[in-house]
């Protein structure tokens, strides 16, 4: 790893580009969501990421049912749960920005595990995205329904669980892990489709969809899993977690954006409320235990 506290200009670009990747992501699988169905579409995307991945990485030194729990908890209940959601029930913009809430839900579970109570800096952070979602929640409409919310933070929290079981597996590799784990998403996302999307649905968008709409499921794998996590672990590699991981917090800004210039999302007032709330209970979690860390090295 680098002794480098600070990424090169190269490096920054580097991780600049992946989050661009995953914020602009969301219009991308807007787009998507108008050729196929939500979870024939998190089906395809996981089989690409898959096939042929698993031939040319090998197989992470870590339990097959720690890959399967992965697997099941990323795919079939992040992004499963986030299509379905973003299938007319929540905007783009605001999809990027509430399945960010993982942050806090990945710091509760790793509390309760160990026993530890909350800081008083992480309980301000909390009760700053806890608005940040009440006011979203005051303003539902046809764009963005109440139901579709509760699904995004669903897929949240099951993003946070698949956080500490990665966490846990011990894996070196990101890149592999999500390949390989990516064998254990595909299938119950394809039966879900199945039972839920019908087979006429499905041969339907297959036969149909553009070459843009394949285009955007290819994206989906090559685009996210493979150039963004395996970049993700190259800079990892490379220098410190606290200098890499708060890049991740301009993926929504990218997402809102996207969403905008692309979609033509409306930003009214009270979005933008919502999202400066979230927005600050992110970065407090994020930088305020470095900024404390840095001024404790000062005074030692």
């Amino acid at each position: 790893m680098s002794e480098s506290q600070v990424l090169s200009p190269r490096h920054a670009l580097l991780a600049l580009a992946v989050v661009a990747v995953w914020g602009t992501n969301f219009v991308v699988i807007r787009l998507a969501l108008d050729q196929f169905p939500p979870f024939f579409l998190a089906g395809l995307r996981f089989t690409l990421a898959a096939v042929p991945g698993v031939f040319f990485l090998p197989r992470p030194r870590v339990k097959w049912s720690n890959l399967a729990a992965y697997g099941l908890l990323i795919g079939a209940g992040q992004f499963g749960l986030l299509f379905f959601a973003m299938d007319g029930r929540i905007s783009p913009g605001l999809a990027s920005l509430v399945i960010q809430t993982q942050v806090f839900f990945t710091i509760f579970l790793s509390m309760a595990r160990i026993g530890e109570r909350l800081r008083i800096f992480q309980i301000v952070a909390c009760l700053l995205a806890v608005a940040g979602i009440g006011v979203i929640m005051r303003h539902v409409s046809g764009g963005t329904t109440l139901f579709g919310l509760l699904l995004v933070l669903l897929a949240a929290s099951s993003w946070a669980i698949g956080n500490i079981v990665a966490r846990e597996s011990g894996a070196r590799n990101a890149l592999a892990y999500v390949v390989w784990s990516s064998l254990f998403a595909a299938p119950p996302l394809l039966l879900v489709a199945l039972l839920r999307e019908g087979p006429a649905a499905i041969l339907h968008s297959v036969t149909y969809a553009s070459p843009a709409g394949w285009l955007a499921v290819v994206w989906q794998s090559v685009g996210n899993s493979w150039f963004g996590y395996g970049s993700w672990a190259f800079l990892l590699a490379r220098y410190p977690s606290a200098t890499v991981s708060p890049m991740a917090l301009l993926v929504p800004v990218f997402g809102m954006a996207a969403s905008v210039f692309w979609l033509g999302e409306p930003m009214p007032a009270w979005k933008l409320g919502a999202a400066g709330l979230v927005f600050a209970g992110l970065a407090i979690s994020v930088f305020y235990p470095r900024w404390r860390a840095a001024q404790r090295l000062r005074t030692a």
